[in-house]
């Protein structure tokens, strides 16, 4: 199968709004589909029983549901832990997987700021039982959205002359509203319409997709939150299929799996060091350690919506360039670079 093959994933959203319900009614597992439609599993890895079984489920030809695409491209965000190691997919869903108090919607509301600076429309779309949580995000936002019909119609306007971003609470996915959407603005001519979920009620965690299927996916970290770690996204856990099979840019996918490795590491020997001291980490790990300990600190980063409150100037780091401040933080000795402008 070639590289460029790829799952029509609008597709079956369209015609199978419960994908992962569905699935598991015909004895496909839902965490098979869902790293299907994220790219986790790369389409010429997959069964030839499960794409008939996905296709029988949509009512649709395998012509349909294979189809040969462009690939994919990453929206730029100036966050260097999100652009290395889970970028955000241009025209694709990002879920925000965490407890309360992780600090999830501080980078929602960061996200929205952002891309509103860099011209994106940005909408946040409530329901109507709105969460407390989501009052401080409300400002970020260009429009605030209170009805499906009012979403449509903002996104259909807006669509023409700039991408745009929808931020939504969970809530619109179990509802199945956040799928009535997208069934609306199918085949709709104009730029691409990116998609931010996010769970202030904190129940993510203990889902196994929580959003259905996702091509980014930001996981936060307990521990990094704990320690004041922020942006707490965990960089093991959070993917993109930015970084996946024929998507991939092999230099960043090549840098990101070692600086994952390396981190997953220094996770291991962090835990060692704060149980029994720094000085039983081996001769021989630490160099790793040092690497990771600079690795994380570099990861920290200002944000322009909290400004207010640290009194420190918010970052914007190029991608490029966090890349290559990562590289030589991967390579070391020497002092890390902070790049920013």
């Amino acid at each position: 199968m070639a590289d460029d093959l790829q799952l029509n994933v609008q597709l079956l959203r369209r015609l199978v709004p419960n994908l992962t319900v569905a699935a598991r009614s015909v004895g496909l597992r839902s965490a098979t589909v869902s790293d299907l439609c994220n790219g986790k599993i790369p389409l010429g890895r997959a069964e030839v029983r499960t794409l008939v079984a996905l296709a029988d489920l949509a009512g649709c030809t395998l012509d349909d549901l294979v189809i040969r695409g462009p690939g994919s491209t990453m929206v730029e965000t100036g966050i260097k832990v999100i652009d290395l190691f889970a970028p955000l997919v241009r025209g694709g869903t990002v879920g925000l997987v965490a407890r309360t108090g992780m600090g999830q919607m501080v980078v929602l509301s960061e996200l929205l700021h952002r891309l509103r600076q860099r011209g994106y429309g940005t909408v946040l779309w409530l329901p109507a039982e709105f969460h407390p949580d989501l009052q401080d995000v409300l400002p970020e936002a260009e429009v605030v959205a209170h009805s499906l019909a009012a979403a449509e119609e903002q996104v259909k306007a807006w669509q023409k002359d700039r991408e745009v971003l929808v931020a939504t609470d969970r809530a619109m996915v179990l509802s199945g509203e956040l799928d009535e959407l997208r069934a609306r603005l199918a085949g709709g001519a104009g730029h691409a319409v990116t998609f931010a979920l996010v769970d202030p009620r904190g129940e993510s965690p203990d889902e196994e997709v929580p959003y259905g299927p996702l091509e980014t996916l930001w996981r936060f970290d307990a521990d990094l939150a704990a320690r004041s770690v922020f942006p707490a996204i965990d960089p093991v856990g959070s993917t993109s299929i930015i970084l996946e099979g024929a998507y991939a840019d092999q230099t960043h996918m090549t840098l990101q799996q070692r600086a994952r490795r390396l981190y997953r590491r220094y996770r291991e020997l962090h835990a060692l060091a704060r149980v029994r001291g720094i000085e039983r980490i081996p001769d021989a790990e630490v160099l790793t350690y040092r690497r990771g300990e600079r690795l994380e600190a570099f990861l920290k980063q200002p944000f322009y919506v909290t400004e207010p409150w640290v009194r420190q100037p918010g970052e914007w780091v190029a991608p490029a360039d966090g890349i290559e401040a990562a590289r030589r933080i991967l390579d070391g000795p020497g002092e890390e670079p902070h790049p920013a402008r």
